[in-house]
């Protein structure tokens, strides 16, 4: 299946993706393309939408500002306005700024096939570099995104050269602030790994401390700790566990300083 193929392109170019067919997608029911309000507030974004759809819609602006914001850097405009969502996150490549975004805010994926349908929580669909748990014959069909309701949310990517260049580091973070401490906070780390990863000890860190500069430097201590980080293009292994250790408390500031304005 193919929908904007701006990725599966480059890696037919390549050699290293030789399909025998390709489907197209663009002529499957509009339905599929549609982001709409869910009943608790939250939003449900067809696969076959762009990310320019995304980027552009009111809805998400109003309701999911940190998804907004993550839009503008990611790739290009001339990308943003073939590529589709679905494809952004079944490809598993770990230098998606959209996985580790949508995972931090708690996401989850409606999955079709000739078996039927499925859910799956958005950050269990890796298994490793380009891997996922996608069976062959499935697609994804939506996403959805519950709502904020309060929740503070940052994505913060580092790229070695411009602003929208795939990424040496990207980490996400969402929580709650009740009586001046974290709650429930979630966070994501991304392209410094062979896929999503959730830092689960940093997670215990945050999870009921003031965010106080001791705290934040505790949690990104323990996320450089905790992950195990890969040399590439975009840096080295050392290098991204540097960046994770300083952007992690950055992304948490980030955080609670949008929920000012």
């Amino acid at each position: 299946p193919i929908a904007g193929g701006t990725a599966l392109m480059l890696m037919m170019k390549a050699g290293v993706f030789a399909p025998t067919r390709l489907v197209c997608l663009h002529m499957i029911e509009p339905e599929h393309a549609r982001i709409t309000v869910t009943g608790d507030g939250g939003l449900r974004i067809g696969a076959m939408a762009t990310l320019r759809d995304v980027e552009k819609d009111s809805n998400v602006a109003a309701r999911l500002p940190v998804l907004a914001r993550a839009m503008r850097n990611l790739s290009s405009v001339r990308v943003r306005n073939v590529a589709r969502v679905g494809g952004a996150l079944a490809h598993g490549d770990p230098h998606m700024d959209l996985p580790p975004v949508l995972s931090a805010l708690g996401a989850r994926l409606s999955i079709t096939g000739p078996n039927g349908s499925r859910e799956l929580l958005l950050e269990k669909l890796y298994a490793g570099y380009y891997e996922t748990v996608l069976e062959k014959n499935e697609l994804i069909a939506a996403v959805t995104v519950p709502p904020l309701n309060g929740r503070r949310a940052a994505y913060m990517k580092v790229t070695s050269r411009t602003a929208d260049d795939w990424p040496s580091l990207g980490v996400a973070v969402s929580f709650a602030l009740k009586d001046g401490a974290i709650r429930d906070p979630i966070v994501v780390v991304s392209a410094a790994t062979e896929k999503v990863t959730r830092m689960q000890t940093a997670e215990k860190v945050l999870q009921g401390a003031e965010p106080e500069d001791a705290a934040l430097c505790r949690a990104g201590d323990a996320a450089a700790e905790e992950v195990e980080t890969l040399s590439d293009a975009h840096g080295s292994a050392p290098y991204k566990r540097e960046l994770l250790r300083v952007y992690l408390r950055r992304a948490v500031r980030q955080a609670l300083d949008d929920s000012a304005h």
